[in-house]
Order: structure tokens, then C-alpha cells, then sequence
């Protein structure tokens, strides 16, 4: 069985203890499998690909599930686009909890996170260009496919001030960094939807690292630049 990338399925294990039960995590079950129905559509074809009948036949459920459970196919494509948004942020989280505390550290590991294999990826990114191009009629699914969300804005810039000593702490030059980078990342996403064939990502990593380490030479060993 092939792994779900942003889904928690809920497994055989649950044992309810009431009837109550045992309906919950059957109604869990089918929304997870209609949400996860509708993201391999959107992977594979795009968002047109995702009819309601199409989903519903990928899920192995009546039509009648979409209404019980979203109303309709807007809301419902506007779960897959939130549940895939709470996953990036989940996976950056995670590696930044397990990464050197200091604000260096901290960027380089967004940086490496953002263009890992765990989140760029051709399922991912498939998914990612199709929203995008579904927000510009839809402000509600841009919420969850903008790249400056302050989910990722604020820890870089909050990093980037703290990369500078206390005394010549540059707010505007904290700023262009943190556009710069969020530019340069969503950049990368670009080439590699475009040319995922040719695209390498310890040059994209490189490439990045090495923008940040010119605007900030006194931390340039920490993203591979060499002492001048």
C-alpha cells in the first residue's frame, strides 16, 4: 500500500467501545477517503480531473458522502488545500524542533526542509501549481497556497533579525532577506514542476545558501561560503 502524504488513515486497530463509536470513525474513515481521493485526482490530472463522480469512484463511495461531509466540491477542495497546507507547516515545524536553536541554523533548515524530498515532490508540487491556479478565482483556496504566509514569513524574519548583532539590527535588510528567500524557494518549486528531470536540489539548497550568506557574510560557513 502506498503511503498517504498529508492523511492520517484511520486503521483497523480502533476498537470502539459503543455504537457511537464505531459511527465516528467510520464517518472519519470515509472523509479521509474522500479527501485522499480527491488529492491523487488533483496529482494525476489536475483540478478538473476531481469530479464529484470521479472522486467518489476513486473513494469507493456514494455521491451522496461529498454533500453528508462538505456540502459540496468547493468545500470539499478547500479541505484537500487546508490539510495540505497543515502538512508543509507540520513538516517544517518538525524539522526546525530538531535543528541547532541558533537564527543561522533555524533559516538553513527551512531553506533544506522546503526543497527536501518530503515536500517537493511530483505528487506535492502537482497538487501545490493546481491550487495556485485555482486561487486566482477562489481568495478562500489562496489562503492556503500563498507563498508569504506568515506561517513561513515570520520564523525567517524573525531569524534574519536575529542574525544580526543587537546594535545594527537592519529591519528593511530582515525584510528583503525574507522576501528574497521566499522568492528564491518558490523559484525552485517552479523549475522543478517545469524540469523536475534536470532539477538538483543540493544546487537548488547551494543556490539559496548562498544568497543569505551574502547578505549575512558573518554567518556565510553556516550556508557554505568560505571565510574571505
Amino acid at each position: 500500500m502506498d503511503e498517504r502524504p498529508f492523511f492520517i488513515t484511520l486503521g483497523a486497530q480502533v476498537k470502539p467501545s459503543s455504537t457511537m463509536q464505531a459511527r465516528e470513525v467510520n464517518k472519519s474513515r470515509n472523509r479521509n477517503a474522500l479527501l485522499e481521493a480527491a488529492a491523487e485526482l488533483i496529482a494525476e490530472g489536475g483540478i478538473g480531473a476531481a469530479s464529484v463522480s470521479a472522486i467518489c469512484a476513486r473513494a469507493q463511495l456514494s455521491r451522496g458522502m461529498v454533500h453528508l461531509h462538505f456540502e459540496n466540491k468547493d468545500a470539499l477542495l478547500l479541505e484537500v488545500a487546508k490539510y495540505l497546507n497543515a502538512q508543509y507547516f507540520e513538516t517544517v515545524e518538525a524539522a526546525l524542533a530538531n535543528a541547532p536553536d541558533d537564527a543561522p541554523n533555524r533559516v538553513r533548515t527551512i531553506i533544506e526542509t522546503d526543497l527536501g524530498e518530503s515536500l517537493l515532490n511530483e505528487h506535492k508540487v502537482n497538487i501545490w501549481y493546481a491550487f495556485r491556479g485555482l486561487s486566482q478565482a477562489r481568495t478562500d483556496v489562496l489562503a492556503y497556497s500563498d507563498t508569504r504566509d506568515d506561517a513561513l514569513r515570520e520564523p525567517l524574519l524573525e531569524a534574519f533579525l536575529d542574525m544580526a548583532p543587537a546594535r545594527q539590527r537592519d529591519p528593511q535588510r530582515a525584510r528583503d532577506a525574507t522576501h528574497g528567500t521566499l522568492a528564491l524557494l518558490e523559484g525552485m518549486w517552479t523549475d522543478y514542476y517545469l524540469h523536475s528531470d534536470a532539477f538538483s536540489r543540493d544546487s537548488a539548497v547551494r543556490i539559496v545558501c548562498l544568497f543569505v550568506g551574502s547578505l549575512y557574510p558573518a554567518h556565510g560557513a553556516v550556508f557554505g561560503l568560505k571565510p574571505r
